[in-house]
């Protein structure tokens, strides 16, 4: 000091600390109805996003000014096929003693819009979207009765592109592509495999896969859907990846989300034998199916549609089957709301199961304890995680494990995700120390800095053990963890051991008969 007077000196009373990363932060990867905002296109550009407000903001489109109606985010196309009996497979309807089948045109689905809207409803915060494309244009054309639903407008490559661009991202913790089960087998085998790949090599974020025929299983063959998906994940990194079965009928759509503008494309002349044939005529529906071709009657959609509602019974049939087809949903939407809650609640150490899922209203398959048998423990050690009804409880999540079950050590979704939380907060905060003198105070300041916030997480219920030392231990240090040819190398190694909480996913009472004891 060269000029008397009275100076200041800060000193840290605190050493550094580990902070914890966020845990549930799922990454979309799908189609949207728009990718921009104030002229800025946004496909293929990881968005962070923390509400469905936020999405609504890059990725759909614009309502027109009022009383014209809303624009609709997502209009899938109908089409009703009379059939000369009873169909054995598909959605049909019985109209005028005439049976239809209900087809889609393949090229209008897609699930990301809804997978959105059902993550926010279970309880989602802050999640990534990367838009691959808007939607593509239609067919004209349909599926045949119980055919698999292939979207050719769904491409894998514009997907894995999506999929490469996580790459520059460390935040998301879960990889999702609802619009994966629209691609063929192969296709989705393909991609399957490329984001587990991508899971093992950034070690910061875990797969929920969908699988093929989730969505209309055949009560019996259903395991042939469960077997390909199996043949077509690979052996790369499984226990990065977490799979649930089957697709869940929601109540995301309404009536209001599906209208005549979604049947036969839009075409009116297909409608009208359906609301009014010839030996049955409804003059309500013929004034209000007129006002509609004469665009001068100043009236919207919406309401024609609320007009046909009221005056066609038939109509109001076909609006109701239509709307519950097109909210059966893929689970991953759901799963990444009710993992994000989960660890809200409680933390990465809890599994994501024995839990209602919001929006939930009906499964296109029951199944049973002996039927999950092999869906929980099969040979082949890749474990589908059950979406069950039990009477008197509703819809729960009735697995917890990942793709890689006979493994001991990653057998479970809450060991897989509490690890990669516990070593990606170790990582960042040990990145203070890059280029600090390896030397016995810098290991004893890492040691501390691990062991507190170690200690943090057992008193939070996450690591196992009635005392601290029995929950974790860290070593580092000459002689313990590191040679001197380490130190020479410029290396530190620190080594954390950890006892992960698992689940009691077996709980086993055991009865026996008590001898009557004499007095």
């Amino acid at each position: 000091m060269k000029t008397p007077g009275v100076y200041i000196n800060e000193l840290n009373a605190f050493p550094n600390s580990v902070v914890g990363v966020a845990t549930a932060v799922p990454a979309f990867i799908g189609y949207t109805p728009q990718a921009e905002y104030e002229g800025k296109p946004y496909s293929n550009v990881p968005v962070r996003i923390t509400s469905f407000a936020d999405f609504q903001t890059y990725f759909c489109l614009p309502d027109p000014p009022a009383p014209q109606s809303p624009v609709k985010q997502y209009s899938p196309q109908y089409y009703l096929v009379q059939q000369d009996a009873q169909p054995a497979k598909g959605d049909y309807l019985l109209i005028n003693r005439s049976y239809y089948s209900v087809l889609p045109n393949p090229n209008t689905i897609y699930y990301l819009y809804n997978s959105i809207r059902l993550f926010y409803q279970n309880g989602g915060g802050t999640a990534y979207i990367v838009s691959v494309g808007t939607y593509g244009p239609p067919s004209g054309k349909t599926t045949n009765p119980g055919d698999q639903i292939v979207n050719p407008n769904v491409q894998l490559n514009e997907l894995l592109g999506g999929l490469h661009q996580l790459l520059k991202e460390q935040e998301p913790t879960l990889y999702i592509c609802p619009e994966a089960t629209l691609l063929s087998v192969a296709d989705n085998g393909t991609l399957m495999e490329s984001m587990l790949l991508q899971c093992t090599q950034m070690q910061t974020a875990m797969c929920i896969f969908d699988i093929i025929g989730g969505n209309a299983p055949d009560p019996v063959l259903y395991t042939e859907d469960i077997e390909t998906f199996r043949n077509n994940t690979g052996s790369v990194g499984l226990n990065y990846g977490m799979a649930y079965y089957p697709f869940i009928g929601t109540t995301i759509m309404q009536n209001t989300d599906i209208d005549y503008t979604n049947l036969f494309g839009g075409d009116l002349m297909q409608l009208m034998p359906l609301f009014n044939p010839a030996d049955d005529p409804n003059p309500a529906v013929a004034a209000i199916l007129a006002n509609i071709q004469n665009p001068l009657s100043g009236l919207t959609v919406s309401q024609n549609h609320y007009a046909l509602l009221m005056a066609s019974p038939t109509y109001a049939q076909i609006i109701k089957q239509i709307v519950s087809i097109a909210s059966i949903l893929p689970p991953s939407g759901a799963m990444a709301g009710v993992i994000t809650t989960t660890d809200n609640n409680e933390g990465p150490w809890q599994s994501p199961a024995n839990t209602s899922i919001v929006g939930a209203a009906w499964l296109p398959i029951q199944i049973s304890d002996i039927q999950q048998m092999d869906l929980n423990v099969p040979v082949s050690g890749k474990s589908i995680n059950a979406i069950r009804f039990f009477n008197g409880r509703g819809i729960l999540v009735w697995g917890a494990r990942t793709l890689d079950s006979n493994s001991s050590d990653w057998r479970y979704i809450s060991v897989r995700r509490t690890v990669i939380f516990l070593e990606q907060s170790c990582k960042l905060a040990i990145q203070g120390y890059v280029f600090q003198p390896n030397d016995s105070t810098t290991w004893v300041a890492v040691k501390s800095m691990i062991s507190d916030f170690l200690i943090s997480i057992w008193k939070a219920g996450g690591l196992q053990g009635a005392r601290p030392s029995d929950a974790f231990s860290v070593a580092c240090g000459l002689g313990t963890t590191m040679t001197a040819e380490d130190i020479l190398n410029g290396f530190m190694n620190v080594s954390v051991l950890v006892a992960v909480l698992r689940p009691a996913e077996f709980i086993v009472l055991n009865f026996q008969l008590k001898m009557v004891a004499s007095e």
